[in-house]
C-alpha cells in the first residue's frame, strides 16, 4: 500500500490514551486519535484520500481482504480488513470511525451520506416481513414517514409509544400489542423531536428483554441527535446502537450531510454489512469534513448549550409564550426529572415553545426574525428556528400530531453560538411583532412550498 496510510486498519486502538498518568478526554484525542502525520508525508491533518480503488500488494493480498470484506471466513486472531474500494473502507472513515467511537464509549461505528441512510441501514438490516418493530413518538418527521408508511408494506407491524411518560405506565401495553411476535428492535429517539421529550434508556432496554417472541433480545437503538455525543451516552444505559445525523452538532457547520451509528461490534458489523451492499456509506470528502468538525464539537456544543438557557429563561418569562419545552428548566417534580438526571449530562441547546395564537401567531414570529434564520435543520453555529407542524413534521397526521404535542403554535429554535443579549434581542422584537400584528417577511412566508418532506 502507499505510505499515506496504514497498510489495511490499524490493529483495534485501546480507548484510553494516557500522557502520564492521566487518562485524556475525548475532545483531546479528537486532534490526532487513530492517525499517524509519518504515514501521510508529515502532513499534520488527515488528507482527503479522494479514490474510488485501492491497490493491492499482491493477489493474496486481495483474495484475503475480500475473504473477510463478504464473510467467506474468520478473520485471523492479528488479521485486518485491507483497504479494498471507497464503498467498503477509506482512510478517512476509519479515523473519522474511530474517532467517534471516543465520545459514546463504543467498540465500532460505520459512518453514512445522510442521518437517514443511517437509519433506514440499521432497521433493515435487523427488521424481516412479519417482525413488529416497537418505538417511541413522536420521531424525526423522516424516520416517521420511513416507519408509518414504508415498513408496513413489507408487512413488518408497528407498536409506538409516548415519550415523556414513565415506563412503568406504558410497559403492560407495550407487551400486550407485541405479544407472540418477533421484536428485532425497539427505536427510540431521546430527546424527542420536536418535543423534547424523554425517554428512558435504561427502562426501555429491560423492556426489550422481556418483548416479543424471538430470541435474542431486541437491539435498542437510540437516535443521539439532539444531544450527542457529549450530553447524552446512551450506551453506558443499555443501548446496542446509537444513530445520529451527523449532518447536525457533529458536523456544526451546515455545510455536509451525513450519518452514523456506534455501538457494540456485533451490531454494528451487521449494520456495516448492509451498508456495504446498499452502498450508503459516506465519501471520504464527507469524513474529512466531520473530522475538522469534531476538533471542537464539544466547544460549540457547550456555547450553544449556554445561549440556549439564557433564551429559555428569557421565553419562559413573556406573556405571549404558552410553554417552553427545554430540559434546563424541567422541574423536579417532572415524572421525567429523575430520568433526565440519570441519563442526561446537559440540556443541550434545542427549545421548542407555544406562543398564543396558532400558526398564524407561529408565522407571524418566524416572520419578524432578523438574527435568527428561518430554516430547518439545526446543530449548527448559527440560530434556527422552524414550524414543526407544517414543515418538519407536516407528514403526520394531524390527530397525531395533537397526540404527541405537535401543535399548530409550536416552534422550534436551535440556538447557535452567537451573543445571547443579541439572540434574546431578536426573540423579543419577533414576539412583538405578533403582539402588534406585524411582522416582515410575509411575502417570501407566502412563497414557501406548504409542506417539506423528510428534513429534520
Amino acid at each position: 500500500m502507499p505510505k499515506y496510510y496504514k497498510e489495511g486498519k490499524t490493529k483495534k486502538k485501546p480507548r484510553e490514551v494516557r500522557v502520564g498518568k492521566k487518562t485524556l478526554k475525548p475532545e483531546s484525542m479528537m486532534m490526532s486519535y487513530g492517525y499517524d502525520p509519518t504515514l501521510s508525508e508529515g502532513a499534520l491533518k488527515c488528507p482527503i484520500f479522494q479514490t474510488s480503488t485501492f491497490s493491492f500488494k499482491s493477489a493474496e493480498d486481495g483474495k484475503a481482504f475480500f475473504e473477510i470484506a463478504l464473510g467467506l471466513r474468520e478473520k485471523g486472531p492479528t488479521e485486518e480488513l485491507g483497504l479494498i474500494y471507497s464503498r467498503l473502507n477509506n482512510p478517512d472513515l476509519e479515523i473519522l470511525e474511530d474517532r467517534l467511537c471516543l465520545w459514546d464509549g463504543a467498540d465500532a461505528a460505520s459512518v453514512f451520506q445522510s442521518g437517514m441512510a443511517a437509519i433506514a441501514t440499521a432497521l433493515l438490516a435487523y427488521l424481516r416481513p412479519g417482525d413488529v418493530i416497537v418505538f417511541s413518538e413522536p420521531l424525526y418527521g423522516g424516520t416517521e414517514y420511513l416507519i408509518n408508511h414504508y415498513l408496513p408494506e413489507f408487512g413488518i407491524g408497528l407498536v409506538g409509544f409516548p415519550a415523556g411518560v414513565p415506563l412503568a405506565q406504558l410497559a403492560d401495553s407495550v407487551r400486550d400489542r407485541a405479544a407472540g411476535k418477533r421484536v428485532p428492535v425497539v427505536l427510540i429517539e431521546t430527546p424527542a423531536n420536536p418535543t423534547n421529550s424523554i425517554v428512558d434508556i435504561e427502562g426501555v432496554a429491560t423492556l426489550a428483554r422481556s418483548l416479543g417472541a424471538g430470541d435474542p433480545r431486541p437491539v435498542v437503538m437510540v437516535d443521539n441527535t439532539f444531544l450527542g455525543p457529549v450530553f447524552q451516552h446512551p450506551l453506558k444505559h443499555g443501548a446496542d446502537l446509537v444513530l445520529y445525523s451527523a449532518t447536525k452538532f457533529i458536523g456544526g457547520h451546515s455545510d455536509v450531510v451525513a450519518g452514523a451509528c456506534v455501538g457494540h461490534a456485533d451490531v454494528v458489523e451487521r449494520v456495516r454489512t448492509l451498508r456495504t451492499f446498499i452502498g450508503t456509506a459516506a465519501g471520504p470528502w464527507t469524513g474529512w469534513l466531520l473530522l475538522r468538525s469534531l476538533e471542537t464539537l464539544k466547544m460549540r456544543m457547550t456555547a450553544q448549550m449556554k445561549n440556549a438557557r439564557y433564551v429559555a429563561d428569557f421565553l419562559a418569562d413573556h406573556p405571549l409564550v404558552k410553554h417552553v419545552n427545554y430540559l434546563g428548566l424541567m422541574s423536579e417534580d417532572d415524572p421525567m426529572f429523575p430520568v433526565y438526571r440519570k441519563q442526561c449530562v446537559g440540556p443541550g441547546s434545542l427549545i421548542s415553545f407555544e406562543i398564543e395564537g396558532g400558526e398564524e401567531a407561529a408565522f407571524r414570529f418566524l416572520n419578524a426574525l432578523q438574527l435568527v434564520t428561518l430554516a430547518v435543520s439545526l446543530g449548527g453555529t448559527e440560530s434556527l428556528a422552524e414550524h414543526p407542524t407544517s414543515m418538519t413534521h407536516s407528514d403526520v397526521e394531524p390527530e397525531d400530531q395533537e397526540r404527541m404535542g405537535i401543535t399548530p403554535g409550536l416552534i422550534r429554535m436551535s440556538v447557535g453560538v452567537e451573543h445571547f443579549e443579541d439572540l434574546i434581542a431578536d426573540v423579543e422584537q419577533a414576539l412583538e411583532a405578533v403582539r402588534s400584528g406585524g411582522g416582515a417577511g410575509k411575502a417570501r412566508a407566502e412563497a414557501q412550498p406548504a409542506r417539506a418532506k423528510a428534513t429534520r
